[in-house]
This record gives C-alpha cells, structure tokens and sequence, in this order.
C-alpha cells in the first residue's frame, strides 16, 4: 500500500521523530494532518509545514473530544506522543502514567468509535528490553524493565494487542534504539544522547560521560527511522508486529564522545560519578536484531554512523 493520497494523522507531529516523519509523509505525497501539545514551540515548522499542505492542529492526547474528532476519516494514525526520558520516570511518574497511558486509551477509543479501519503505528523503546543477557537483541528477548517509562511503552504494546483481538485494530510497533539528527530541539537533556553531545562540543562544553562511558549503545539516524515507520505503515504483513529500529552496531558511549569532539573540534570528554538514580536503572550494553525489519520489510539503515554525525554537526553549526 502506499501512502500517496491516503489521509495519516501524526500524533507527536512536530517532535524530533515527528518532524521528520512528516517531512518523508509530504515527500510520499500523503494527506498529512498532524497533532501537537503546543504549536507556539514549534511555530516555525509548523508554517513550513503548512505551506506544504499539511493541517496541523493543537491538541493534548488525553482530549478525547479533539482526538476523536481528528481521527475521523484517517487511514493510518502515526503515535509518536508521549513523555520520553527513563530518569524524568522515575521523578515524575504520575505525568509519565497520564501521558502515556490515558493517553494512548484515548487513542485508541478515538480510533475505535471514528476510524475502525485505521493502522496504528505506535513507537516504542529499547528500554522496553531493560538490562539484557546478550547482544543484539532480537523482539522476542525476555525483557526487564528498569523504569517506569519502559513500563508504560510495553503496557501500551498489550493495549493495541487486546484492541487488535477484541476489535480488529491493525498496528505495527517500532522498538526504537536512540535516534539522532537534525531536529531535536536544544537543550534537551532526558533522551537525545547524540544531539545534546554536539550542542555541547560546538559551545566548546565539557561532554559528561558517567563513569568509565564503557556501555554499548545503538545510534540510529532519525532518516532511518522515518523510513522504517513509513514501511510499517504500509505493510500489511507488519500488522500485529513489532521490530527493532535501530542500526545493529553498538558504539561505546566514550567512543561517541570522543568521535564528536574530534569532529567538531571543540569540547572535551569529562567523566563524573553515576548519579544514584541513574545508576540504578542503567541498562548496560545494548544493540538491537534488525533482521526482523530487514527480512519482512527490506529495511535496513542507510545512514552509517560516522556520515550521520558529520551531517548532523554540519546542521546544528549553521543552525547556531
């Protein structure tokens, strides 16, 4: 299925994920409509975006009378909302239960009263797979989440399979690694590991690793994801499924930081000790099984690391 001419709604719409995805959305010549918590921080994309066609609409996720109303008459709802960050979980975690719990039911009775024939794509985490045995990690790997974010994501997961079952919604479900590129807003320090070190090396900042920096992450370009997403959307053998987005290579986290400085050539690597918290919900290593994505979708990334951050860095210093 394609998605040119077909109605999609992004949920999440002018976040970093968002923003991209809609952007690939308006290049596939879909009818986009997109919902976010509050234009005025993202006013300028959002006449970009506007220019180009797309509605863009104010609303929360937990409004079941704007969210139903906006699901009306959609084909494919993409839901990238939600509060991110495993740390800010665990500090707040009555505004992580509201936002992505309510939030998602809400969803999810809009489509059912509005938009019975809708797909859903829902992204997910590798936080999800908490601290883990071995690397890469495949789907079905035993998971252990370490907060409540993580919580939330998989309890969301068996909210669209009761709904699949009880209902007949489709969905497919992207367990992203950690996404980086162009978009992110600045100063954003909960998630985002990769953008937030650049922002530091082009102010010529120390960049904070938390102890030796050893662990093995999973980097993968926010292009990379939105084209993944795309694909769930119009699969319909990914209905009912979910898969790793990520790149299948894990990169030290001292690794990266170092690689960021020499590229930007500015900052510095520092270590300090783990703060308590984040210590105890530290996940270790992790690198994501994408042969799922790349046998049942023909995904696979196309952006390597290395290209990914000189891109990225190029963006943000003009930007600056």
């Amino acid at each position: 299925m394609s998605l040119s001419g077909q109605h999609v709604l992004v949920i999440g719409g002018l976040g970093f994920i968002g923003m991209n995805l809609t952007r690939q959305l308006v290049e596939a010549g879909a009818s986009v409509t997109v919902l976010t918590p509050a234009r005025a921080r993202h006013a300028e994309q959002a006449e970009a975006f506007e220019r180009h066609g797309v509605h863009v609409a104010e609303g929360d996720i937990r409004d079941r009378e704007r969210v139903t109303t906006l699901v009306a008459g959609q084909q494919v709802v993409f839901n990238l909302s939600g509060q991110s960050g495993a740390v800010r979980s665990m500090e707040d975690p009555w505004t992580d239960l509201d936002i992505n719990l309510r939030g998602n039911l809400v969803l999810l009775e809009a489509i059912r009263a509005a938009a019975p024939g809708a797909k859903v794509v829902f992204a997910g985490s590798r936080l999800q797979y908490g601290r883990v045995d071995h690397v890469p990690v495949a789907e079905d790997a035993a998971a252990t989440p370490l907060c409540l974010h993580a919580v939330h994501k998989r309890t969301v997961e068996e909210y669209l399979k009761l709904y699949g079952e009880l209902f007949g919604l489709r969905y497919t479900i992207a367990r992203i690694t950690n996404p980086y590129g162009p978009g992110q807003p600045k100063g954003r320090t909960a998630y985002g590991v990769i953008n937030r070190m650049i922002e530091l090396a082009i102010a010529d900042q120390p960049l904070t690793v938390y102890g030796d920096g050893a662990q093995r992450r999973d980097y993968v370009h926010v292009d990379d994801v939105a084209a993944a997403l795309l694909l769930m959307a119009e699969s319909p053998a990914a209905d009912g499924r979910a898969y790793n987005v990520g790149s299948g290579v894990g990169t030290r986290l001292v690794d990266l930081a170092a690689q960021v400085v020499a590229a930007v050539g500015r900052g510095r690597v520092t270590h300090v000790p783990w703060p308590a918290l984040a210590q105890q919900i530290e996940t270790g290593d992790f690198v994501a099984d994408i042969s799922r994505a790349a046998r049942e979708l023909a995904w696979t990334p196309a952006v390597p690391l290395a290209a990914g951050l000189r891109q990225t860095i190029a963006h943000y210093q003009t930007a600056s």
